[in-house]
C-alpha cells in the first residue's frame, strides 16, 4: 500500500501467494495442509458431510400453489364484450361448457363465477357455480336469468 500526502490510499498491492516463506503466504499459500480445501477445483458450498443437504430436506413450494383455485372468474363487462363481438349468442344459455367450446375459457377450470365489474346492456341467461350479489342484481334488472348450480 502506498500513501500519498499522509492520508490518501492510492492502491492496495496484490497478494502474491506461494512466493516463499518470507512473504507470509509461501509454501501452502494460506490453504493449510492437505485435505479437500487445499486442492484446486473444489466446490463444496452446500455440502454437509454426507448428511442430506438442507435444500433437499425442505419441501418444494416454488411457483406451484398448494391450493390452486380451479374457478374461472368472468366480469359482466367481459361477457358484454363477447356478446357484442358475437362470440356468445345472448339468447343461448351461457355456462362453463359453452365458454370452453367458444374458447373464451381455455384453462381446465372446474367451476365458474360471475363478478359484477362493468355494465351489462343485453339480457342473458347464465348458469354458474358462484356469483356475486351485485352481479345477480344487474342480470335480473335487465330481465336475464342467473341460475346457480348446487355445489357441495
Amino acid at each position: 500500500m502506498k500513501i500519498l500526502n499522509n492520508t490518501v490510499k492510492v492502491k492496495n498491492s496484490k497478494k502474491r501467494v506461494g512466493r516463499g516463506i518470507g512473504s507470509g503466504k509461501g509454501k501452502t499459500s494460506g490453504r493449510g495442509v492437505k485435505g479437500q480445501k487445499s486442492r484446486s477445483g473444489v466446490a463444496i458450498n452446500s455440502f454437509e458431510g454426507g448428511q442430506m443437504p438442507l435444500y433437499r430436506r425442505l419441501p418444494k413450494r416454488g411457483f406451484n400453489p398448494i391450493n390452486k383455485d380451479k374457478t374461472a372468474k368472468i366480469n359482466l363487462d367481459q361477457l358484454q364484450k363477447f356478446v357484442d363481438m358475437k362470440r356468445i349468442n345472448s339468447s343461448d344459455l351461457i355456462n362453463l361448457e359453452t365458454l370452453k367450446k367458444t374458447k373464451i375459457i381455455k384453462k381446465p377450470y372446474l367451476k365458474f363465477k360471475i363478478l359484477s365489474n362493468g355494465n351489462l346492456t343485453t339480457k342473458i341467461n347464465i348458469e354458474a357455480d358462484f356469483s356475486s350479489i351485485s352481479a345477480k342484481n344487474k342480470i335480473e334488472k335487465l330481465g336475464g336469468v342467473l341460475k346457480i348450480k348446487n355445489t357441495k
